[in-house]
């Protein structure tokens, strides 16, 4: 077999085994249940939500946590140096309701720190974080279904947890974000196994940052964010710390009643993967990454030079159909004809990757027009 015939076969085993594995973890996810049962006096949670330059979803997301029909629910926005009117909308969302919202206006990042992870420890250092039995953690463009943490909460109390990730269906609104996100989403779902990350033995773990439930003993426990400042990638790192801990990780299906926007376009995309793969703890071996990536990515293109056309028709076909399958689960969309684009993806995630890796080069991280010094 010549090597160009090895790597055709690679390719193909590798696309068909990430869709084997998409298939079977994502019909092992969690459903939270629709008519929960709850105690007489449920336990308080505290949501900390950071905002930096939020405007566009910024309302509509509030909106939706302001709705929440659970009783025993406080929430605070860190105004993390906005300049695009977020602060308007907050003030004007804390205006309405005192009772249930309060807004902290930071405007200064001390030194080794990352924005997001400062705004959400001065969240939870607050009074009524401290008194909370549970906090959330989610982003500025996260909405919920009205009964969403009321459910959530249920879920978390039926069954020994102590943080609770959800899976938040994705608003692809642009091409770009047609073609890209849910391929990323379902990438995700095949590298984190759902029915693992409660498993003390597995070393599988889930945070999110749409919704991120834990209790506030564990995260304290833990360290908190000021256990990791630096951390980009903080939602996952902090289940990941939780559950070495020896504390309870869970994850369940959110989508469609969770879901978010979470980037605008394909510049934006680009920097969210800089961002990430910049993040990574083997980031030296970015380099060695991307030409394998691009090649499985790009399979369908290649393979017919390749002499295997049959194969590169059935990768084309193949992928969108199962991913759309899992997809179409936590978003209640049906696929979108722009997935016949994903061979595209691999793109993308190389353009960021090579970013990322001249921020590393330069000790620094970049996002929402911060730079900051990773040491």
């Amino acid at each position: 077999m010549s090597p160009l015939d090895l790597s055709a076969w690679g390719a193909t085993t590798a696309l068909l085994l990430g869709l084997g594995l998409l298939r079977r973890h994502g019909a092992r996810l969690p459903d939270l249940a629709s008519d929960p049962h709850l105690p007489p006096d449920p336990p308080s949670v505290c949501l900390c939500i950071p905002v930096r330059n939020e405007a566009v979803e910024l309302a509509a997301a509030l909106d939706s946590w302001l709705a929440q029909d659970y009783p025993a629910l406080r929430i605070l926005a860190v105004d993390d140096g906005s300049t695009d009117g977020s602060t308007e909308i907050l003030r004007q969302r804390e205006a309405a309701r005192p009772d249930r919202l309060r807004v902290l206006r930071n405007d200064h990042l001390p030194p080794g720190w990352l924005g997001k992870n400062h705004a959400l420890d001065l969240a939870a250092r607050q009074p009524e974080a401290q008194g909370a039995d549970w906090l959330l953690f989610a982003d500025a463009d996260a909405q919920a279904a009205p009964d969403l943490l009321r459910r959530a909460v249920a879920f978390a109390l039926a069954q020994p947890t102590d943080i609770l990730a959800l899976l938040p269906a994705i608003d692809a609104i642009g091409r770009a974000e047609r073609t890209i996100l849910p391929l990323a989403a379902s990438a995700f779902l095949v590298l984190v196994p759902p029915h693992q990350v409660p498993n003390p033995r597995h070393p599988a773990f889930c945070g999110v940052g749409g919704f991120t439930l834990v209790r506030r003993r564990a995260y304290e426990a833990a360290g908190g964010h000021a256990a990791a400042p630096l951390e980009a990638i903080d939602d996952m790192m902090l289940a990941r710390r939780l559950k070495a801990a020896g504390f309870v990780n869970r994850v369940a299906r959110g989508g469609p009643d969770l879901h978010l926007r979470m980037y605008h376009g394909l510049a934006e995309l680009v920097r969210a993967m800089r961002k990430n793969a910049a993040a990574m703890p083997f980031w030296g071996l970015l380099p060695l990454l991307v030409p394998v990536v691009l090649a499985v990515s790009l399979a369908p293109l290649w393979l017919p030079w390749a002499g295997h056309p049959g194969l590169a028709l059935l990768l084309w076909l193949l992928v969108p159909a199962l991913a759309g399958d899992a997809q179409q689960r936590l978003t209640g969309r049906p696929m979108d004809l722009c997935w016949a684009l994903w061979p595209l993806v691999g793109g993308v995630f190389a353009a960021g990757t090579v970013w990322a890796i001249l921020d590393r080069l330069r000790g620094v991280n970049h996002w929402r027009g911060r730079e900051v010094r990773l040491r």
